[in-house]
């Protein structure tokens, strides 16, 4: 179980900030020692043995480590944001315990890196309490090895993103040129622990219960990249995971920046391809390219995924 020692010089994600999160210093992502938490809900739009019919019970964490100049949850991911509110572990375990009340499929734990040893403890306080979810841990994949390595027997489930090959785009994109090498080990490491794809029958519908999932979104003016993603994951995982190749990019910087935003503005200026939306046909090309790589039971998106209604109203 944590102490106070995880956050008097944290070392929670691959930019190991070191600062005292207990004295208030804020690193990367703005947390302090405490968890925020915006949102606690079923979500019905996670991949389909992740969600099913019944939703997937997600938690949602404030702040993020990663600061990626297009996120669409930018309002409760930013460094300085307030949104949602403080929980104790006891509140988490009891968000946990009521999610598989109203019948969700699991407990997904959306961006919960910067709180990991605070979240692992709420997960086994609701189980020592009786809940019995699958329990997803849903990140961008900027972890460290170390970090995988501690959730082990508290996570069933991985549902990870693989923004990027190219750590020049990654820095210009999300601050981390390292993402790529990163992202990559602790894959390796996931994989390792919860191993290949498994599943049960939930009302007639697919659930996975262990395994992992990984998404790759594809960004406006970058499928030379996203195909990059694509090789390297069939090549390096095969069937050991399961991709998820996504067309949903919103150009919410674009209305930010409409709207007066400077940041927004500056962002615009250098990246203007993340004013603009996926192409049909870019999308079609990355679907192919990874059909060509022999790529099988990948999910994708039909329809238009690019609406800010699919964002989450955060509290």
């Amino acid at each position: 179980m944590p102490s106070d020692d995880s956050f008097r010089a944290c070392r929670l994600c691959p930019h190991r900030c070191g600062v005292d999160r207990t004295a208030g210093a804020r690193g990367v992502c703005g947390a302090h020692d405490a968890m925020r938490v915006s949102r606690a809900a079923l979500h019905f739009w996670e991949e389909p043995p992740i969600s099913g019919e019944a939703g997937s019970g997600t938690i949602f964490f404030a702040h993020c480590t990663l600061g990626c100049a297009y996120c669409q949850n930018a309002a409760i991911s930013r460094r300085d944001t307030e949104a949602g509110r403080v929980a104790s572990v006891d509140e988490v375990a009891r968000m946990c315990s009521e999610l598989e009340r109203q019948g969700a499929m699991n407990v997904n734990l959306v961006t919960p890196t910067h709180y990991a040893p605070l979240v692992r403890e709420a997960v086994c306080l609701a189980r020592e309490r009786g809940m019995r979810l699958p329990v997803v841990w849903n990140t961008s994949g900027y972890e460290t090895v170390s970090a995988v390595r501690d959730n082990e027997g508290v996570v069933d489930v991985y549902l990870t993103d693989f923004k990027y090959a190219d750590g020049a785009l990654a820095r210009e994109l999300s601050g981390a040129r390292d993402y790529p090498m990163v992202a990559l080990a602790a894959l390796d490491e996931m994989v390792r622990l919860v191993g290949e794809p498994t599943y049960d029958d939930v009302d007639g519908v697919e659930r996975m219960t262990r395994g992992v999932i990984v998404r790759h979104m594809l960004i406006p003016g970058h499928g030379d990249d996203s195909r990059e993603v694509i090789r390297i994951l069939c090549e390096r995982y095969g069937d050991a995971v399961r991709l998820s190749i996504m067309n949903q990019y919103t150009p919410v910087v674009a209305r930010a920046a409409e709207a007066g935003d400077a940041s927004a503005q500056a962002v615009l200026a250098r990246h203007p391809e993340l004013g603009e939306r996926v192409s049909d046909e870019e999308y079609e090309q990355l679907l192919c390219y990874a059909d060509a790589l022999g790529a099988e039971d990948y999910f994708w998106q039909a329809g238009d995924t690019c609406q800010e209604s699919f964002i989450p109203d955060f509290a």
